[in-house]
């Protein structure tokens, strides 16, 4: 019995390495960078943060902050957090865009 059980297991193992034979040889070559798939919404995405949409967030959160103002309690935050979301949206996007393209 104990010869059938180690006969299914070589059957297994050698299964196994044809399998992993047969996918290393019909696996194709990646080149990180060369996909264009998203480009169009990754080129919408940036423009839409870069332009309106920046200006939009930056609003908003100056408005919270304003709003916070006005109830009574005052915080450095209120302040430096839409100053903060200004300066990312203005400059932190290009810089993101450019590090993930250099990197991939």
């Amino acid at each position: 019995m104990t010869s059938i059980k180690k006969s299914g297991q070589a059957e297994l193992i050698v299964l196994l390495l044809a399998l992993v034979l047969v996918t290393l040889l019909w696996a194709g070559t990646a080149h990180a960078g060369a996909d264009t798939t998203f480009n169009t919404a990754l080129t919408k995405f940036t423009d839409f943060l870069e332009g309106s949409g920046g200006k939009i967030i930056t609003v908003l959160s100056l408005a919270g902050g304003i709003v916070g103002l006005a109830s009574g309690r005052f915080s450095l935050g209120q302040v430096a957090i839409p100053v903060g979301v200004g300066v990312g949206a203005g400059t932190g996007i290009p810089i993101v865009t450019s590090t993930v393209t250099a990197t991939i």
